[in-house]
């Protein structure tokens, strides 16, 4: 009962703790609400309002976030010794307030010393200056970053020389990029979530939009009373995809709405096999769409051959699930006219990711549900960041408008200077480069990247070995903290509230909206990202970048990414537009070469389970990137640190309620209280992101696209 009323009134607590955080800026905190464009999750508002239902857009995840844009600055004093701070927590860090104003520790310092931006970047342009192009990086956070930001930063980093540039969006849905490429052309959601309104059939696969996503409960609540249906394809019955209760709801806010019609719970990293079985059985029921495979897509027939390869009773081992489950859904998929299928970090966050997200386009390219009103393939985004950055180029192997590196020659004609054209690292490689001594300096502009990626310990060894590290932030956090090889910088941003000339954000469904620059109090020595990358490089290597302010910026992305055309016209609250329009495809045209959207052919991966170990699965429950909002999970009940499982494990191993454990992996070890989880399978252990990251190993990531196998970990339990 104490799970279901936290679940219930959570959301009004949240309210009421946000008003008490920005009791000091309450009339900035609200122009911010009213006015600003949410730099929480990707589905995008102006002001309180969005563009798929009447009524207010507002959630837990922005109202935590307001605190970072309305806080105060620090005493600058308080970083001279850092030794009382290394204790402390990412939130305790947070909490503390804004970064004040340059600042820089050298190896041996005890702490930093305030400097001018002048001496600054004077120190990092020094350092750059003759450097090997390949032996330094920047990487970039996709929580409240910007598109023009992320332009910018990709432009100078290939200015400077290097296609080290990386972008944390890339780790969540770097496979739904790849996927939607190689199948359909279009790296987007192919639809609306107008959408959802009078659509017969939503499918959640590796998806928890309440935890995530909380707005989007919203729009489930309006579906469902339209009669749409609801089948959720995970390892874990998520208790808030089977009832959800929406505040500003008054039927929903009672009696709560009740989401899900039909669960599927696959094993984890099963998704193939089961969607192999799903369209085995809808070929022998003849529910697939052949005018439509006929008139618009390749490669059906060897399709149809690799999956007559697999036998029924390999698919059950495999995905967890029987032939019946299979015949289920595929039942429940053909008898729906439309359909919206919908992915997010469970289906992507594998070896073999990109594979998963390819056996879900293979689904819905099977009935014909690309281009139609009400139907469609959503990867749904968790960061408001996270659509734009790769659009505007902010990752090594792309360019703007994901252009292919044989593409520089136009963008060399464009910015006035050699692009190169050799394939940069991601992110996980430039921590391998510093950890092997092979990177010098690296720029982050937020981030704690030892709170994101894998093996924590690894990482941090890495950081720790870089000669200069630019931290350029809003606030502090532990990364800045380590001990510098020789140099750290840190360097005050401001938030996207405060960028002069405002900026834009890209939507989950493609939809670029105008954040307006929002009058409140400054941190006084606070700089835009961009405008520092621009003075960085140009002290590097005098030149001209070509913007004199956001507005350039804006007019510069719409000649080097054209289906960003209208991005220049963007300069006052409200403004938008939504590119490919309402659906990708209408025309039955796809973005691939010969216009023909492609099948792939997959066998599902062989993955067994050692006996006497588990499968780990990280939640992220009251988490937004690496920043840690509470100690409890609302949804679940879970401390941070539990180790939540199927009560019939913990009676199989002799374990009970609240009992310490030491959870151990081939990456390390971490203690944990055991904590039942009702609805998960068995076999399956959940513990909170970023703690258990340091469980998680570094070996496997997916070849096709670079992202870390963050759901492939085997751990044993033992009893402490």
């Amino acid at each position: 009962m104490n799970r279901q009323l936290s679940r219930r009134f959570g959301p009004y607590l949240e309210i009421v703790r946000a008003m008490w955080d920005n009791k000091d800026q309450i009339p900035y905190a609200w122009r911010i609400l009213n006015d600003g464009v949410c730099d929480g999750c990707a589905l995008g508002t102006s002001g309180m309002d969005d563009w798929t239902m009447n009524g207010p857009h507002l959630c837990w995840i922005r109202l935590n976030l307001l605190r970072l844009n309305t806080a105060p600055s620090f005493d600058p004093a308080l970083l001279g010794d850092v030794s009382s701070l290394k204790g402390k927590s990412e939130k305790e860090l947070r909490e503390l307030g804004r970064l004040p104003a340059p600042m820089i520790r050298r190896k041996g310092d005890k702490g930093f010393t305030r400097i001018s931006w002048d001496e600054a970047l004077n120190e990092a342009a020094g350092r750059l200056r003759g450097l090997d192009p390949r032996r330094f990086g920047f990487y970039m956070v996709s929580r409240g970053a910007v598109n023009e930001t992320y332009y910018v930063a990709q432009k100078a980093a290939r200015y400077l020389g290097t296609s080290n540039v990386d972008n944390s969006a890339r780790v969540c849905h770097a496979p739904s990029t790849v996927a939607l490429k190689s199948t359909i052309g279009y790296a987007a959601p192919t639809c609306s979530y107008t959408d959802l309104f009078g659509c017969d059939l939503v499918v959640f696969i590796g998806s928890d939009p309440a935890n995530n996503q909380p707005v989007f409960m919203k729009y489930m609540d309006i579906a469902r009373k339209q009669g749409v249906r609801v089948a959720t394809v995970n390892p874990y019955k998520e208790p808030g995809l089977e009832r959800y209760w929406v505040p500003s709801s008054p039927t929903s806010a009672l009696l709560g709405t009740h989401i899900t019609d039909e669960f599927f719970q696959v094993e984890p990293g099963g998704d193939i096999a089961f969607f192999n079985g799903v369209l085995k059985l809808m070929i022998e029921h003849g529910w697939v769409n052949h005018d439509y495979i006929q008139q618009h897509t390749n490669n059906w027939e060897a399709l149809e051959a690799r999956l007559a390869e697999q036998t029924y009773e390999e698919l059950e081992r495999q995905c967890g699930l029987t032939k019946h489950d299979m015949l289920r859904f595929a039942r429940m998929y053909a008898g729906a006219d439309s359909v919206i299928l919908i992915w997010s970090m469970g289906v992507t966050m594998h070896s073999h990711g990109v594979e998963n997200v390819q056996a879900i386009v293979n689904l819905g390219l099977a009935k014909g549900i690309l281009g139609r009103d009400k139907s469609g393939l959503v990867p749904i985004r968790g960061h408001s960041g996270v659509q734009g950055g790769a659009e505007m180029g902010c990752v090594p192997n792309a360019l703007p408008g994901g252009a292919p590196l044989s593409e520089v020659a136009r963008f060399s004609e464009l910015w006035g200077f050699d692009v190169p054209e050799w394939p940069g690292m991601y992110v996980g490689e430039m921590v391998d480069a510093a950890h092997r001594g092979e990177l010098d300096v690296l720029y982050c502009a937020g981030s704690n990247l030892f709170g994101v990626l894998p093996d924590s310990r690894y990482v941090e060894e890495a950081v720790a070995r870089l000669p200069l590290r630019i931290h350029h932030d809003i606030v502090l956090n532990p990364q800045m903290l380590v001990d510098p090889a020789d140099t750290v910088l840190l360097l005050p941003a401001t938030t996207r509230y405060e960028m002069v000339g405002g900026g834009c954000e890209t939507t989950s469904e493609r939809r670029v909206v105008y954040n307006p620059e929002i009058p409140g109090p400054r941190v006084a020595e606070a700089r835009d990202e961009w405008r520092v990358l621009v003075d960085l490089a140009t002290r590097v290597k005098p030149g001209n970048l070509g913007f004199a302010d956001t507005a350039a910026i804006r007019k510069e992305i719409a000649q080097a990414v054209p289906f960003y055309a209208g991005i220049e016209n963007l300069f006052k609250k409200g403004d938008q537009f939504q590119w490919g329009g309402p659906q990708l495809a209408r025309d039955g045209k796809f973005k691939t070469p010969d216009g023909r959207a492609n099948f792939i052919p997959l066998a599902p991966p062989q993955r067994e389970l050692p006996n006497g170990t588990f499968q780990l699965s990280t939640r992220r429950g009251k988490q937004f990137n690496s920043m840690v909002w509470g100690q409890k999970d609302m949804l679940v009940g879970g401390s941070r640190e539990d180790i939540l499982m199927d009560p019939g494990d913990m009676r199989a191993h002799g374990l009970r309620e609240g009992q310490s454990v030491l959870v151990r992996s081939e990456a390390g070890e971490l203690p944990a209280v055991v904590r039942p989880l009702e609805g998960a399978r068995s076999g399956m252990v959940q513990m909170y992101w970023p703690e258990a990251n340091v469980l998680i190993g570094r070996s496997k990531i997916d070849p096709q696209c670079g992202i870390p196998a963050y759901r492939e970990t085997n751990v044993e339990i033992v009893p402490r």
